[in-house]
Order: structure tokens, then sequence, then C-alpha cells
């Protein structure tokens, strides 16, 4: 008899425990459907950037309201320079309120590609993933499935840690052998959370008293790569600001004078950092090599140019940085992403992007995105975590 009742027992336990478990489909129900009684959530966390040996540290600030707004602070932990991914109605921007300056995108962002920091983005890639891998891990669970970076096709797969109550905790994007290459732990995760009624707004980051819409220069960026020993490709164009990226731009002004917004940008700029070091790729395509390098003074500090010839040729400008009294705003039809301590601005042609003071412009006719951004990947002047 006692046998019996010891057998029957743990046979109620099993049950009971079984009972008790969920399945992938049923976590996921209740993760979207909490997702989806929210009106606003707002998330802090830290991610990490692994470039080789390399590891890049970010302190990350996600402020979603409905239907489509978002706001996305990151903050580098090594030299506290900051951008902010900010959508609303107006399109998309990415911020660098150090320089008083954005650029505008018409995106799909953030729903072309998966996202590491939205909730949003990590659950719909967990449902569309049919053959997503699912267990229990402690007293949470844990999923596996694809993911999406077209810029990075070596991330292949996203690692997803949700605790009891079906929050997510943690994401590791990892490539094909398994190691992690960004991270993301989340520290704090509110619901329902309540803004400032300007906190999607541009003018919330920017100083909004003047606004100033330029094109970018893209065409004589593209021209100077074909014919790179020549400064003056470059230095023609009056906008020195206007990043790589787009074909097509405004020069507009909200009812003010072009002549107002030329005078303005000459008086009301300042340089953030001199050139003292020239910085090379650390990576270059097979049978490419340095052809010429030559450093000009431009009104608004100094421009180093380097040409690159061989089988991918391509031309680097690395340019002192300036700072404007008035907002920046630069239209571009093109795409951004992380290239490792910064985001940077990709065009069909061309990257472009800002740290330490520098500002970076990558551009060839012959060589494919893809591997413009591993050289650019491979430009980094920060010192860096091991």
């Amino acid at each position: 008899m006692k046998k019996f009742l010891k057998i029957l027992m743990i046979a109620s336990l099993f049950l009971m425990s079984g009972c008790g478990s969920k399945s992938a489909s049923s976590v996921l129900k209740d993760m979207e459907k909490k997702l989806d009684e929210v009106n606003s959530y707002y998330v802090e966390g830290n991610m990490e950037i692994i470039n080789h040996e390399d590891t890049y540290r970010y302190h990350v600030k996600v402020s979603y309201q409905k239907p489509d707004y978002y706001r996305i602070e990151l903050v580098n932990d090594l030299n506290n320079h900051e951008q902010v991914i900010l959508r609303n109605n107006d399109g998309v921007y990415v911020v660098t309120p150090s320089l008083n300056k954005s650029f505008k995108f018409q995106s799909d962002w953030p729903y072309n590609n998966s996202q590491v920091y939205l909730l949003h983005s990590i659950i719909e890639d967990l449902k569309e993933d049919e053959k997503r891998d699912f267990k229990k891990k402690g007293d949470g669970y844990f999923f596996s499935s694809q993911v999406s970076y077209p810029n990075n096709k070596s991330l292949v797969s996203q690692y997803v840690y949700v605790n009891k109550d079906g929050r997510i905790t943690k994401t590791e994007v990892v490539d094909k052998d398994g190691n992690a290459q960004i991270i993301m732990d989340f520290k704090k995760i509110d619901y329902n959370k309540k803004f400032d009624k300007k906190h999607f707004e541009l003018s919330s980051l920017l100083n909004m008293n003047q606004v100033v819409e330029k094109k970018d220069n893209s065409s004589d960026m593209k021209q100077s790569s074909n014919n790179s020993n020549d400064a003056n490709h470059i230095d023609n164009h009056e906008n020195k600001n206007s990043d790589i990226g787009s074909q097509e731009g405004q020069d507009t002004n909200q009812k003010n004078s072009n002549q107002e917004n030329n005078s303005s940008e000459t008086k009301n700029t300042k340089a953030t950092a001199s050139i003292s070091d020239i910085v090379y790729p650390m990576y270059l395509p097979s049978n490419t090599y340095l052809t010429g390098q030559e450093k000009v003074t431009t009104k608004d500090g100094e421009r180093l140019i380097l040409t690159f010839g061989g089988d991918s040729s391509f031309v680097l400008v690395e340019e002192t940085s300036t700072v404007n009294d008035f907002g920046l705003v630069v239209p571009v039809n093109g795409d951004f992403d992380f290239l490792t301590d910064v985001i940077g601005i990709i065009g069909s042609h061309s990257l472009s992007w800002h740290s330490n003071g520098i500002d970076y412009y990558l551009a060839s006719d012959v060589i494919e995105v893809s591997e413009l951004i591993d050289i650019a990947r491979s430009i980094s002047v920060l010192p860096v975590s091991k």
C-alpha cells in the first residue's frame, strides 16, 4: 500500500509539473498580448557590439508610443558620444545632439530589419520563424530564432531570454558558429510610460530656433572618388556639413531666405577638433593600396583626403566636425546602421559617420556597400574593451 501511494504521489507531481509548463506558442502569445494591450513602453539597458576582439558598450534608452513613435537614445560608454534615432509623423531621424545636427530619412525603420533593443521586433522575429527553438531555462524560458540584418550577413540568429513573467531580460545576436556579436541586457521595462508631449519631437533634441535643411554632397564625393587627387572636387561644395548618402535633397528653410541660411551657416559653426593623427583602415580589399594623401585647410578646420587605388579603389575623407548654432537637418535617401562605435549613414555608393570630433566620408563607384561597411568598421580611434 505504501509503495502504491508513493507511486501515486510521484505521478501526481509529474502531472502537476506537466500542466504548469508552457509551450513556445503560449509564451509568445502572452508576450504579444501584453505588448498589444499597452499604449507605450520605456526600456533601459546595456548593449555590447563585438567587432573581432574589440567590444563597444552603449547605454540604451528606448521610448515607444502607439502607433509608430520611437526614440532610441544611445550613449557610447567610452566617450559619452550620444546619438538618437527618432521616428515621428515627419519621418525618421538620426540625431547627433552635440553637433546640433540630424539626418532625415523617409524610411520603413524599424520594420525593415531586426532590432535587438525593440520589444516589437524581437517578438515578431520569434513569431515569423516556425523552426524556432524553445526550452525552459531555470525559472524562465529560452528562444532561438532567425534574424534579418541586411547590412551584416554574418548575423544569422538571436537568443532571447524571458523570465517567468514573460518579460524579455536579454537578447544575443549570434553568427553561424553561435558566437555573440550583439548583446542587449534589459535592465528596466516600464509599460504605459507617460512621456512629455514633446518627447518625440525633433525640437527636444536640437536647438530649433532656426532650422536649416541642406542637401548632401554625394555627387561631389562620387566625382572625387573617380579623380580623388584633386581636393577641389570636395572643397568646391559649399555645404561642408552635408554627409554622403543621397542623390536627392532640398535646400529649404521654413520661410527664411537661402541667403540668410548661408550667412548663418558661415558664422554660427565652430570646429570640434583638429586632425592630429591620420587614421587608416585596418581592412582593405585584396589588391587595394594607398596611392595618395593630402591635408587641406577649410574655413571650418582641416580635411584629410586618402586615396586608395587597385582593384577596389575608394576615397576616404577625414574632416573636423563643426557644431551648429542652428539646427541642421540633412535629408538623405539611404539607410543607417551601427558600424561599431557609432551609427553610420549608408548611401548607394557611400558611407559617412562622426566619431571623436571627426567626420568620416567613404565613397567608391566599384565597391559594394557591404564591403564599404567592412572598411568603415575597421576604422576606429577609440580605446576599446577586451
